[in-house]
């Protein structure tokens, strides 16, 4: 039988570096063809995002599948922090993963331990998955720890006053700030950018960074990016196939009326 080597999860890698910044692009549409030509494009990282976009858990593998065949290192997101869907995700190919609304330690170890094979976490022991190239990985399950990452979202002011201890959490790699939802819970529905909001992202940067953590967060347009960047976010989303195709059609239409 032909044999594979654990694949090497260079967006873990990049993100512990802090070397430079780790730019990325939101998939929300479900289109493999887009998937895997956007997974080409040069981003550091694509992220098939469950929790905004109506994808069941075939769709988010087939998307997967199809961002492998690119450049860019592939992030999912799961529509919420269960293990059950975790389970399902890691087994499917994904190594990497932001787990929206995790507001307290104890959420932040339960979602790493969903990611995790024991000890370490619960992850269920099937090594002829789609992750372990149906079996073609040689000690597969004993390696795949190693190459997982977890990344947590804050995105309430209760996390935020957690973000400490989530950041203690053995196995969380970096925390990934939600500027819309945070917005909300201050009462800023609508308004990501409003100075109240922006200050408290920019305390919790420093106190993630005071914690040996990244700092991830995501701002569709170029100032809002450049902002999250001055502030030291270590990774940013700068967009999504949605927006391109928006603000293409929008631009191109725009030239030729």
């Amino acid at each position: 039988m032909t044999e594979f080597a654990l694949p090497r999860n260079a967006f873990k890698a990049k993100l512990a570096a802090r070397k430079d910044p780790v730019l990325g692009l939101w998939l929300m549409l479900g289109a493999d063809a887009s998937t895997e030509l956007l997974a080409d494009a040069g981003f550091d990282y694509v992220l098939v995002d469950g929790e905004h976009s109506p994808l069941d858990i075939d769709l988010m593998r087939r998307q997967i599948a199809a961002a492998e065949r690119g450049a860019s290192s592939v992030v999912v997101r799961p529509p919420v922090n269960e293990a059950w869907i975790l389970k399902q995700l890691a087994d499917a190919g994904a190594q990497s993963f932001i787990i929206p609304m995790v507001d307290t330690a104890e959420q932040a170890e339960a979602a790493v331990q969903a990611c995790l094979y024991p000890p370490q976490g619960i992850r269920g022991a099937a090594g002829v998955v789609r992750a372990a190239r149906y079996g073609r990985i040689p000690g597969y399950l004993t390696k795949a720890n190693a190459e997982i990452c977890v990344v947590p979202q804050v995105e309430t002011l209760t996390a935020v006053e957690n973000i400490e201890a989530i950041c203690a959490v053995e196995g969380v790699d970096a925390i990934f700030i939600g500027p819309s939802d945070l917005s909300a819970s201050m009462g800023f529905t609508g308004r990501p950018g409003a100075p109240e909001v922006d200050e408290v992202i920019r305390s919790s940067i420093a106190r993630i960074h005071a914690c040996g953590k990244p700092a991830c967060t995501l701002g569709f347009d170029e100032a809002t990016v450049a902002k999250y960047l001055g502030m030291g976010a270590d990774m940013v989303a700068v967009g999504s196939d949605v927006t391109l195709l928006l603000r293409g059609a929008a631009e191109l239409l725009a030239k030729h009326r």
